[in-house]
């Protein structure tokens, strides 16, 4: 089982095969250390975390303060089923032409 470094002495243990076998075929194909991968991967998950939270928090702000107005969920399902049925009712799209064979 492999052992990468991680942040000054931190380990990480991957007991995972599938995810091992990710990793050594990235190794293989970038030339990269194992190491170097795992640091990258965990460091974009934080930046995405981090843009995520922003996100939501801004959205709940947006909330709070009545700038937006929330929508009910069962106006936000009719609306996706309408919107659905328009695009499925639209010529050419291919759910249309596979049901008039």
């Amino acid at each position: 089982m492999p052992v990468f470094p991680y942040l000054g002495g931190m380990e990480v243990r991957l007991n995972n095969p599938d995810i091992q076998a990710k990793i050594d075929r990235w190794v293989a194909e970038t030339g990269r250390g194992p190491d170097e991968l795992v640091e990258d991967a965990i460091a974009g998950y934080f930046d995405e975390l981090t843009q995520t939270r922003e996100m939501l928090n801004s959205r709940y702000d947006d909330l709070k303060s009545g700038r937006v107005k929330p929508i009910p969920g069962d106006e936000v399902i009719a609306r996706l089923r309408e919107k659905s049925a328009a695009r499925r009712s639209q010529p050419g799209s291919s759910r249309a032409t596979s049901h008039a064979k």
